[in-house]
């Protein structure tokens, strides 16, 4: 974790508490959701742009978590455009519904 930007470090805090809860990540890569009941995918590609993280419950995908450096946690009204964007947004293969949001 040497030399990282805040966005990547927000990344690994993120990681650390998805694994924690018992989430499992994986890459878009490396994507198989016969996994595990919750998996958390990181870049998730979005008709409005690559989502830090899609989570999906049963293979259903249910929430996006935008990650953002912790500098920015007293300003989160600033980003409510685009994570309503990725909220609404279309997952790339899926016909999803609207997703819940997490910041």
């Amino acid at each position: 974790m040497v030399n990282q930007n805040p966005e990547q470090i927000a990344r690994d805090h993120i990681d650390q508490q998805l694994i924690a809860c018992g989430w499992m990540i994986q890459s878009v890569k490396q994507l198989n959701l016969n996994a595990g009941v919750g998996i958390a995918v990181k870049e998730y590609l979005t008709d409005v742009g690559p989502a830090d993280y899609v989570l999906f419950v049963d293979h259903k995908p249910c929430g996006i978590i935008e990650a953002k450096r912790e500098e920015e946690a007293h300003r989160l009204n600033v980003h409510e455009t685009q994570t309503e964007g990725y909220a609404n947004a279309k997952l790339k293969h899926l016909k999803n519904d609207p997703l819940l949001l997490f910041i």
